[in-house]
């Protein structure tokens, strides 16, 4: 049987090639303490560096890692990179290359898997509601040759629609791009919204011809014990969700 749920790891159950390796943590699992426990994958949060270090250490081997991965240093872009441009400010990363590890991080933000049906191209997304707004799916499923009805993708953990709320002018920026993307927000008495990021992710994808979309169960904010949230903590850890070609 096919594991695609522990604890610590979750192992994206989709129809990916055989060559096409993907994992998603949680916090669950590293040596971090306080506000970042356990399992903290990120250096730019405030934890100790050296705890972040062993965290990434034991993710490359408990894995079975080829290679490090390519952090990226996230700001809420729609940049996208080769997976080989190391130390960039991107939100998005591509490859056809075997052992390149795409990876994003996260903690409510959504984190995105792409890959072609013949297992030749990957993608690692980081996807905000400003990503989203902004064509971060759409810029990474532009660098993959062929049709976009090749690519399937995976959807992991991020906060979910009973929870995300936002003004009114995120919900304004998103219908004015596509009036179809209110059917996934819900008005407030407080006058804000709440948002379904996951919905808004789909609604993206399908309309650029990606029909295979799996994964987006996972609610960041509501399973405190198994995930980190910025929402709902403020100072926190980031869970780290990664992609790579194996021979």
């Amino acid at each position: 049987m096919k594991i695609t749920d522990s604890s610590e790891f979750i192992y994206p159950d989709w129809p990916a090639p055989e060559n096409v390796r993907s994992i998603s943590t949680s916090r669950l699992g590293g040596v971090s303490q306080g506000v970042f426990a356990s399992n903290n994958l990120a250096l730019h949060v405030g934890d100790d560096g050296e705890n972040v270090r062993i965290n990434r250490q034991r993710l490359k081997a408990l894995c079975s890692l080829p290679a490090e991965p390519t952090w990226l240093t996230q700001i809420h872009s729609n940049i996208v990179v080769n997976c080989d441009e190391v130390s960039c400010e991107a939100d998005a990363s591509y490859t056809d290359q075997i052992n390149q590890i795409c990876v994003v991080m996260t903690a409510d933000c959504l984190p995105i898997l792409l890959c072609d049906k013949s297992g030749q191209q990957i993608a690692a997304v980081h996807a905000g509601w400003r990503g989203l707004l902004n064509n971060v799916i759409e810029n990474s499923l532009a660098r993959f040759h062929g049709s976009t009805n090749d690519i399937i993708a995976w959807l992991g953990p991020a906060i979910g629609k009973e929870v995300f709320e936002v003004g009114n002018e995120v919900y304004d920026a998103f219908v004015e791009r596509h009036n179809a993307a209110a059917d996934f927000f819900r008005a407030r008495e407080n006058n804000k919204y709440l948002a379904d990021m996951v919905g808004l992710a789909k609604l993206r994808l399908k309309l650029v011809g990606v029909s295979g979309i799996y994964g987006g169960q996972y609610c960041t904010f509501s399973d405190e014990a198994r995930f980190f949230s910025y929402r709902r903590d403020g100072v926190c850890g980031r869970m780290a969700s990664l992609i790579w070609l194996d021979k």
